[in-house]
């Protein structure tokens, strides 16, 4: 073999190991994103027989979905300043070991094991949140639409299902079950992900940003960004914990209800692979900041004072409009950033106050309710937030990078 065939052979050998790997990571990717949702939207549809099984009270039972909330706003911070000092790679390897640990643990049937688990669960997803938009970056920064589009598909879709199996799932195995079948997707993306511990080596970008930690906390950019993010959350997880209620004292049946929310989640799901591609190839992304605000206020309004027939319609809008929000909110975790580890920062930011307001969101409705013992006043609360949303989105999705500060 001459040495011109030896060269090719070697450069075909290199190009196809580099496309395998990349195969690899994407699939690893996919496995991350699947376990972000769905340990958390298996728990609603079993809070009545987990209630029952351990003799627990109903606001105990409830804050099962209330503690992984606050554990993303508490611990999100955190995030990034593990990633500097350990790499993106071993802390979302950790974050996987923690959701699967807290997945087994929930199975135990005990009181302490189960929120001891949930407790682990939030540790391991908020870490796997705040990174995957940073890490996508660092690997895909030509494809970071589409490349985000696939993660938050398959976040949603395993989130929707995950919704929709768990009773059915209950009766054959009981609730402990249901809580822990899905650990074979965490213990799958663990053996996927181990080859990107073993042979990633950090960029000299990386490097050099780990010499000094970024203040986002004093930037204008980054705040506006941070108040989309936590509005989209806030009215995503309000109309996930009160639509079936609103839609009931309309009129609409139990079971018809419950549907529309499965609708509204899979509504969502093709708008969360559409819109990042888009958004990535757009010079800005106001227009769709309009769009996806007027949605929401549309939607809205139509569950307020539109039609009961056309209820299916108005939550389908809701549910595009959630799709295309959050799509945006971790787009511009990439998109206004010049680096790695200021994505990491900004997104660590911006989902500790997110998932703080997302956390408050549902309560403060309820209370709203409670207090006027209507739904027209919470209902309002959510279109200011949807007007809010329009305001602080119209800054981020700017032509712009956000200005930071490096402290040493």
């Amino acid at each position: 073999m001459s040495s011109q065939q030896v060269s090719v052979h070697q450069e075909h050998t290199s190009t196809v190991s580099v496309k395998s790997k990349a195969i690899l990571f994407i699939i690893g990717i996919i496995f991350i994103a699947a376990n972000l949702r769905a340990p958390l939207t298996s728990v609603g549809p079993l809070v009545a027989p987990i209630r029952d099984s351990l003799g627990i009270s109903n606001t105990l039972a409830g804050t099962l979905t209330t503690v992984p909330l606050l554990a993303f706003a508490l611990l999100s911070p955190f995030a990034p300043k593990l990633s500097r000092k350990f790499g993106m790679e071993t802390v979302l390897f950790t974050s996987l070991i923690l959701i699967a640990v807290g997945i087994t643990l929930r199975t135990l049937q005990s009181v302490w094991t189960l929120f001891g688990g949930t407790v682990l669960l939030g540790l391991g997803i908020a870490f796997g949140n705040v990174l995957l938009p940073s890490i996508i970056k660092q690997r895909f920064p030509k494809k970071i639409g589409l490349m985000t589009g696939v993660y938050a598909v398959a976040m949603n879709l395993c989130a929707a299902i995950a919704s929709g199996l768990s009773v059915p799932v209950s009766s054959k195995i009981g609730w402990h079950g249901a809580l822990g079948y899905w650990g074979f997707i965490a213990f799958i993306a663990i053996l996927f992900w181990i080859p990107q511990i073993r042979t990633h080596k950090i960029k000299a970008e990386t490097k050099t940003n780990q010499q000094s930690s970024v203040n986002l906390w004093k930037s204008g950019l980054a705040w506006q960004i941070t108040l989309f993010m936590g509005l989209q959350s806030l009215i995503f997880y309000t109309i996930v914990a009160w639509l079936p209620e609103i839609l009931k004292e309309q009129g609409v049946s139990s079971n018809s209800a419950g549907w529309m929310l499965s609708l509204m989640q899979f509504a969502i799901i093709p708008f969360t692979f559409i819109v990042p591609i888009i958004a990535g190839r757009m010079k800005n992304q106001l227009a769709l900041v309009v769009l996806t605000a007027l949605f929401f206020i549309v939607g809205m309004f139509g569950v307020l004072y539109g039609s009961v027939a056309l209820i299916p319609l108005w939550i389908i809008i809701i549910g595009i409009a959630g799709g295309a929000a959050f799509s945006l909110a971790m787009m511009f975790f990439s998109l206004r950033t010049r680096s790695t580890h200021e994505a990491a920062e900004l997104s660590g930011m911006a989902q500790s106050f997110g998932y703080l307001l997302a956390a408050i969101g549902p309560t403060l409705f309820g209370i709203l309710h409670d207090l006027t013992h209507s739904w027209t006043l919470p209902l309002w609360m959510l279109i200011i937030a949807s007007f809010l949303i329009l305001i602080s989105g119209m800054s981020a999705g700017k032509d712009q990078f956000i200005k930071v500060k490096h402290d040493s």
